[in-house]
């Protein structure tokens, strides 16, 4: 019997336990902290030889989640679709789900806790740093950068070499040709940053 726990019961962590599923995890128990069936993180606890993945789309409580699992010396793992296709020289950190049908090219760095959602597609030399979420059929051509915590809308579209800062939303079907700012809002084609009034 092979043993895991997908923290976060939503819709996202359905589509998590398949990938454990996939990768011949066949005892896959949910926790969750909100009001439902499942166990909560503190009823679990002591179960450290079970590895956790995760099941939350949210990246902040992604976050948080991920320091309080390390914090009480559980395993966090990285879960990735067999269908997925990612080059020998891809780093992956702890925590990171990599989804179906997804591209992970030459030289392409990701961080700790990061989504790279269904159909997506990073080029060489990418840089995705912790706890990002890069959305279905999001497209990343070669040497683009993502700062932690930025969300890439669905279907977005970003040229080579352009860096998207740290803490932004990138919005859905956007094709990003310029550089986007910290803790910015954008979205269009072309993608433009929103000015807050």
């Amino acid at each position: 019997m092979k043993s895991i726990y997908i923290y976060g019961a939503s819709g996202h962590g359905l589509v998590v336990a398949d990938i454990a599923k996939a990768n011949g995890y066949d005892d896959i128990r949910f926790i969750d902290d909100g009001e439902n069936v499942h166990p909560t993180f503190e009823e679990i606890k002591n179960d450290t030889h079970i590895p956790i993945a995760f099941g939350v789309g949210n990246n902040h409580v992604r976050a948080r989640l991920f320091e309080k699992i390390v914090q009480n010396g559980l395993s966090v793992i990285t879960l990735i679709h067999p269908s997925a296709v990612v080059s020998d020289s891809v780093s992956i950190g702890r925590g990171s789900v990599v989804m179906p049908n997804v591209t992970v090219n030459a030289n392409a760095s990701i961080g700790e806790g990061v989504i790279l959602n269904s159909g997506s597609v990073i080029e060489h030399e990418c840089s995705i740093e912790n706890f990002v979420h890069i959305s279905p059929h999001a497209a990343l051509a070669g040497n683009v950068k993502i700062g932690a915590f930025t969300h890439i809308g669905i279907g977005s579209t970003i040229i080579q070499n352009i860096a998207i800062g740290a803490h932004s939303i990138i919005g859905a079907g956007s094709v990003v040709l310029h550089h986007i700012s910290d803790h910015a809002k954008a979205y269009g084609v072309p993608c433009k940053e929103i000015k807050e009034s």
